[in-house]
């Protein structure tokens, strides 16, 4: 018996040991990770610092002074920023719309790559790959850089914008739609295979049903990204809101209230569509939840 006792005794103790000696383990490679990111951090910096123009330390001190002015003059000319408002808001819809549009489109594409890029649902295994490095490129090329080339081929406006977050959204959302289709049950496919059911009838009958709120959810989520996206891209020529804040910034005092009510009507716009979006995921979640359940 005292025998028994001394051999756990002893197993205990090379238990602790081991969990002791992962955790110093751990710790010594979150410090060497943790020294090389800052190392990276002031190395970046330095260089950033050292190639833009007047240096960072230069101009710290003026960082305020052009939210100030935009402020300054928003508050001088409180009473006309409904008015802008108001004016800017086709420009706004056009922004949700280049949105909505991409983010409706890259999701159809991304729901089509990520079935071809799946174990188990692929059409063509040996492709499979394939299709994961392409996911890999659409989502790796910023939009900007696809906008930009887009703008020199098609010109400016919304379509070259479209294009560019679709394509990006594609490889982002295949990715994401990839790894809940690892989750998915195979069994409604086989049971369709075996009555002679063609690929997308399997796929559209037997996996779509039980990934479908899971893709709307991540779909919302990207739709949100979309629209600062779209903003963001507004700036290089590609229309919506962004390009009015371009031109009202461009032409400096005396156009800052219009640059002002801009950022209010984008602001306003981000916060609702994502509390929107959230409340739709979380119903979503709580209703695949509740099935799963009962």
């Amino acid at each position: 018996m005292a025998e028994i006792t001394a051999q756990a005794r002893t197993g205990v103790q090379h238990i602790r040991d081991d969990y002791l000696a992962l955790t110093r383990r751990k710790r010594l490679y979150s410090a060497i990770l943790l020294a090389l990111f800052v190392a990276a951090m002031t190395a970046g910096f330095m260089v950033a610092d050292s190639r833009n123009a007047g240096g960072f330390w230069d101009g710290a001190d003026n960082i305020l002074d052009f939210p100030i002015i935009v402020l300054r003059e928003a508050s001088d000319k409180l009473e006309q920023l409904p008015g802008h408002m108001v004016a800017f808001l086709p420009a706004l819809l056009e922004t949700i719309n280049i949105a909505a549009v991409s983010t409706l489109i890259g999701a159809l594409v991304a729901i089509v790559l990520s079935m071809l890029s799946t174990r188990g649902l692929a059409r063509w295994p040996r492709l499979i790959p394939l299709f994961r490095r392409l996911m890999d490129v659409l989502r790796a090329v910023p939009e900007i850089v696809v906008a930009l080339i887009l703008i020199f081929v098609l010109g400016a406006g919304p379509v070259p914008a479209m294009i560019a977050i679709a394509l990006h959204s594609s490889g982002a959302l295949g990715k994401l739609f990839s790894e809940v289709n690892e989750n998915a049950s195979l069994k409604p496919v086989e049971g369709l295979a075996s009555v002679g059911a063609s690929w997308s009838q399997r796929m559209l009958l037997g996996v779509l049903p039980q990934v479908a709120p899971n893709y709307l959810s991540y779909a919302l989520l990207r739709f949100e990204i979309n629209i600062r996206a779209s903003a963001i891209l507004g700036f290089v020529g590609a229309g919506g809101i962004g390009y009015e804040l371009k031109n009202a910034m461009t032409w400096g005092q005396g156009k800052y209230d219009e640059s002002a009510a801009i950022f209010l009507l984008l602001f306003a716009t981000i916060v609702l569509f994502d509390q929107l979006s959230s409340m739709a995921r979380s119903h979503l979640t709580e209703g695949r939840t509740s099935e799963m359940l009962t």
